[in-house]
């Protein structure tokens, strides 16, 4: 890269970092030009894709660092094959569309397997001279029709394990493309804060359940020290009302309406359990006496009669 190329590139980069807010680090690592070019037409109007070297982009952003700080949380993500997408739209949306921008690919040796791939039974097309390579890999087959015809399914690749080169030379020659390279969402830098790429796979559900945790470890932590806190401030009253209501159960010359109710219910707790309406709020019906059948031995029948 030229030096009017160089600054080129910085000018533009600096213009994006002011104008977007929202920065996504993607890995592109299996991915070509032409796909690149894909997904820039892709996101057009949504997002904007970066791509260049990492010095030049850490260099980048220590000089935009000296006005804007925060973007120095990038500098640590400028590592292997990266890019930046530039946004000001809704990060899901524009996670969602560069995951779902994937081609199919062959599977190269010495790569990792994305998936479980499985070789299933059937006619493969090949010559029955190619036996001895099946033989080779432990697959049981056997000629019909002048081809070579696999018994039974085969589990060919395990996930996240090595793929072989004779692995990777049969399913060249079955025609399978089992994996399927992108652009993989690293991590986002949201207004100057940086999170990884699990954050935006989470649903509604998720954060409210993480709030609602921590509301109560606050509320649990200002009641075991005595600190007064929004977020314990109702446990303080119910606690503050039991209080009050067992010191007036306890002495005769203090009461209240709540202590009150509470009085007649332990001096007639009976009176109450019948006056309580049933479920639905109508007084529970009287059960039905039920008969006893008969027995067959009383009517005079045998069970082998």
């Amino acid at each position: 890269m030229t030096s009017v190329r160089k600054q080129e590139y910085a000018a533009r980069m600096t213009e994006l970092l002011n104008s977007y807010s929202r920065i996504l680090v993607v890995s592109g690592d299996n991915v070509g030009s032409k796909q690149v070019q894909d997904i820039r037409v892709a996101i057009r109007g949504k997002a904007i894709l970066l791509c260049g070297k990492n010095t030049m982009m850490r260099r980048v952003l220590r000089i935009a660092g000296k006005e804007n700080p925060d973007l120095l949380a990038l500098l640590p993500l400028m590592v292997g094959n990266v890019s930046l997408v530039f946004t000001n739209e809704s990060l899901t949306v524009v996670a969602d569309l560069i995951a779902g921008l994937k081609v199919p690919a062959p599977a190269r040796a010495g790569a990792i397997a994305q998936v479980n791939v499985t070789v299933p039974a059937g006619p493969t097309g090949m010559e029955p001279t190619m036996t001895s390579f099946l033989q080779a890999l432990n697959i049981a087959s056997k000629i019909a029709k002048g081809q070579i015809e696999i018994i039974k399914d085969v589990e060919l690749l395990v996930k996240g394990e090595k793929v072989g080169s004779s692995e990777a030379t049969l399913l060249e020659k079955l025609g399978i493309m089992p994996f399927a390279y992108g652009m993989v969402l690293v991590a986002v830098f949201d207004n100057g804060v940086v999170f990884g790429a699990d954050v935006l796979e989470m649903d509604d559900k998720a954060y409210a359940g993480i709030f609602t945790q921590a509301i109560s470890s606050i509320a649990a932590i200002a009641l075991a020290t005595s600190s007064p806190s929004q977020a314990a401030f109702p446990h303080l009253i119910i606690n503050g009302v039991k209080n009050l209501v067992a010191a007036a159960l306890a002495c005769d010359n203090y009461t209240f309406e709540q202590a009150d109710t509470m009085k007649k219910i332990l001096e007639n707790p009976g009176a109450f359990a019948v006056a309580a309406p049933a479920a639905g709020g109508a007084p529970a019906a009287a059960a039905a006496p039920v008969e006893e059948e008969e027995s067959d031995e009383e009517m005079g029948f045998g069970l082998f009669d």
